[in-house]
């Protein structure tokens, strides 16, 4: 018998006490069920994350480990953005109160939700996401408004960073400027030959 906080209990699994499931090599794992008022807390910041960003990425991170967990939540911490994991049925029960239009894709597997903090980039969420392609999944988001399926997403998440993109308009701007004076100044080594 364990005194649980008052309340003696006869634990018939010989690994649990409590309520706490001790797991090998020691480590213990709370199986408890959340509270109202935890589940209160995660709806709550479901609903900053739906009303406050402009794109929001559903991933699937089943076969995520946990050094790529890091690396990815890095990765998002960089490109402003941000990484937060809850059931899909509190999910589900925060969209219902935003004014997202379409239809929710279907939520399989374990999710978690890639959003923008702030930035000017409204597809890094996504991208950030793609990038680790063999470890999760996108499964959908929402992006301006609009709930958007796994191949959307999957498309906003192919379109390169501002920062690229306003290097690769650079560089085509000046390539041709660049071939021209080559030009010119060959023109100009055969005039004065």
């Amino acid at each position: 018998m364990w005194d649980c906080g008052g309340h003696e209990r006869r634990s018939h699994e010989s690994n649990s006490v409590c309520g706490i499931r001790v797991v090998i090599r020691g480590i213990r794992v709370n199986h408890m069920a959340k509270t109202k008022h935890m589940k209160a807390e995660v709806l709550s910041r479901l609903d900053k994350i739906f009303s406050g960003s402009a794109s929001i990425a559903f991933v699937n991170f089943h076969k995520l480990t946990v050094k790529n967990a890091q690396e990815l939540r890095r990765k998002l911490r960089e490109s402003k953005s941000g990484y937060f994991v809850a059931k899909k049925t509190l999910i589900r029960k925060a969209l219902e109160s935003t004014e997202t239009k379409g239809t929710l894709p279907p939520l399989e597997g374990e999710i978690g939700v890639a959003y923008l903090e702030s930035s000017d980039d409204i597809t890094a969420p996504a991208r950030e996401v793609f990038g680790f392609e063999k470890a999760v999944s996108l499964v959908g988001g929402i992006f301006e408004g609009l709930f958007k399926g796994r191949e959307d997403m999957v498309a906003l998440a192919l379109i390169p960073s501002r920062q690229t993109l306003l290097a690769q308009f650079t560089n085509l701007v000046h390539s041709p400027l660049q071939r021209l004076g080559v030009a010119l100044d060959q023109v100009a080594k055969k005039k004065s030959q």
